[in-house]
């Protein structure tokens, strides 16, 4: 009998591929019972202190929410519309559907959640930060129905909010938050997805696609699923608030029943920070003539950051990033937002309805407007910004800081001061911007570099608003 010689490479593939089999038959569902069986131990753990429990459509396996949400009566009526417009095969409309969905359903994970996850939370939030919750309306707070739907509203200043607010409300409850699509990258995406994240195309004009994130946002508020809402939409790239963006919400509202078991309750949160991570990339955005970096010019360009950062801690140089603020404002219930306005949004034509969300979306926006917390570095920055070309003495700009101070609270601004001590607060935020080279001192006067003039306005914008016209 003649021998069979078979090429090198095709016996490594032979092999590769029965290892592949033999993890996917005996490995692989180990794996997936070990980490369920954590998972389950972890729900068990923090079911005893969560003050909004995880809902048992967090807890649905993902394929069963993707079935669910595929042959949802509204999705299926768009999918065949889309059918006849485009005269394409049904198959061809399912498949593409069946992609959204992957695309946009999370696979929450509880052991992914409270123990990775808040783990990397506060040790990153807290490496970078010296993090501070200032004002909450506790009362407020105590009052909402634990069978409630929760959604956190909030400003969007830096993609560290999505760090800080998960770590901030990890005692109360797990959020489900939107992510842009800056975030689907191995093996990032993945973890994302696990912590409850779903994911989204910002500015899509997909009809098919718009309809399949809305009917999962539906879904998610209907079972009362706790979530984060970033009005604006993307971050400030002046420092100042942007104008709120009403898709995510107007889902929110669409099927809201005020007469049904479950009320729909949004709390305002301000989030601020002496210094946010993206400032001077956020910056390049409003020249319309610079050239933006590419994708690889980006990750560099990162990469050198945190190897600076990283020299400096080996030289005994690095200091925090100052403070980071939360505060939690008082919750407007639907329900009773409703009653007082005596009207119904699943009653509404589309036009009534889209102006009756705008009202609401601009009045959540002024409650977080006025939650934001004010702190040093925004706080000496607004000063200098209101002395264009003025050089100050330290005593002269801590006379201008209490001055500004006196407007903010009597305004009604929430104004953080670390160790309940103005000169140090005013001090702390004078070595932060002399450390960045926004402010030089030359023979005992302090005086704005002219050319940091749009960094020292970004931070300066995040509380300008709080003061009267």
């Amino acid at each position: 009998m003649g021998t069979v010689t078979l090429p090198l490479w095709l016996v490594i593939l032979a092999g590769v591929l029965a290892l592949v089999g033999l993890l996917d038959r005996l490995l692989v569902p180990s794996v997936r019972w070990f980490i369920r069986s954590r998972a389950n131990k972890v729900l068990d753990e923090v079911a005893t202190h969560l003050k909004i429990e995880i809902r048992p459509f967090q807890q649905t396996r993902r394929q069963v929410l993707i079935d669910r949400l595929l042959y949802d009566e509204k999705v299926q009526q768009a999918a065949a519309a889309h059918a006849r417009e485009h005269n394409m095969p049904r198959e061809v409309v399912m498949a593409q559907l069946n992609s959204y969905a992957r695309e946009i359903v999370p696979a929450f994970n509880a052991y992914f959640y409270f123990r990775i996850g808040y783990w990397l939370g506060r040790r990153i939030a807290q490496s970078l930060y010296r993090v501070r919750v200032g004002y909450t309306d506790s009362a407020g707070l105590a009052r909402i129905s634990p069978d409630a739907t929760v959604v956190f509203v909030m400003n969007h200043r830096s993609n560290m909010d999505y760090v800080l607010a998960a770590y901030l409300v990890a005692d109360q409850a797990a959020l489900s938050y939107a992510v842009g699509e800056w975030a689907r990258i191995w093996p990032l995406q993945q973890l994302i997805r696990s912590m409850g994240a779903y994911f989204v195309r910002r500015n899509s004009k997909d009809e098919l696609y718009r309809r399949v994130l809305e009917r999962y946002i539906g879904m998610a508020t209907e079972a009362g699923v706790t979530q984060a809402l970033y009005p604006e939409g993307s971050l400030s790239r002046d420092g100042s608030l942007r104008a709120p963006r009403l898709g995510a919400l107007d889902y929110m509202l669409r099927g809201f029943n005020p007469e049904g078991e479950r009320d729909l309750v949004f709390i305002p949160l301000g989030i601020n920070y002496d210094r946010t991570l993206e400032d001077r990339t956020l910056l390049l955005g409003l020249d319309q003539n610079a050239k933006r970096p590419g994708t690889l010019k980006a990750a560099w360009n990162t990469l050198a950051f945190a190897a600076h950062q990283a020299g400096l801690a080996l030289r005994s140089h690095w200091h925090r990033f100052g403070y980071a603020c939360v505060n939690f404002g008082t919750p407007l219930s639907m329900r009773e937002y409703l009653q007082s306005q005596d009207f119904d949004f699943r009653k509404l034509d589309k036009d009534a309805r889209e102006q009756r969300v705008a009202e609401l979306g601009a009045e959540l926006m002024q409650r977080v407007g006025k939650l934001i917390p004010v702190l040093p570095v925004p706080l000496v920055a607004l000063v200098f910004q209101c002395n264009p070309g003025r050089a100050l003495s330290e005593l002269e700009l801590k006379s201008e800081v209490e001055t500004l101070i006196e407007r903010l609270e009597a305004a009604g601004a929430h104004i953080y001061i670390p160790r309940r001590d103005r000169d140090y607060a005013i001090t702390a935020g004078l070595r932060m911007m002399l450390l960045r080279h926004l402010v030089a001192e030359r023979d005992g006067l302090y005086a704005a570099d002219p050319a940091q003039s749009a960094l020292l306005g970004y931070y300066a914008n995040s509380i300008a608003h709080l003061l009267p016209a």
